[in-house]
């Protein structure tokens, strides 16, 4: 897995990688009550605005962590957005993408990395 400094998670799914938010991002929102979901075949570039997450603390944007094209969305999440509270790095992904340029994921942190960032 590889983590941004705005606290999304990215894991390799065959040719697409899998976009998330980790465990420490949930934690900080507080319950989640409602999450919005880009539409399957949109383009993004990195820091676009994909997904927006309402809980009960704040209303979040979580920003593309690369180009690329959205391929899939988790539409459980939007029946049941408390999953991103039980199960942040699992189940409760948000979209997968496949990457224009995979140079861009040499920016991001391993997990050890992650860990000491949010130290």
């Amino acid at each position: 897995m590889k983590f941004t400094e705005e606290h999304e998670w990215l894991r390799e799914d065959g040719d697409e990688m899998i976009v998330g938010i980790t465990a420490h991002a949930a934690e900080q929102l507080g319950d989640v009550v409602f999450v919005e979901l880009p539409e399957e075949g949109t383009t993004v570039s990195k820091d676009d605005e994909v997904v927006v997450i309402e809980s009960v603390k704040a209303a979040s944007d979580i920003l593309a962590p690369v180009d690329g094209e959205i391929t899939e969305v988790n539409s459980a999440l939007t029946d049941n957005p408390g999953m991103v509270n039980e199960d942040p790095q699992g189940e409760a992904w948000f979209f997968k993408m496949k990457i224009s340029d995979a140079s861009q994921l040499d920016d991001f942190m391993d997990e050890a990395a992650y860990q000491k960032f949010i130290g």
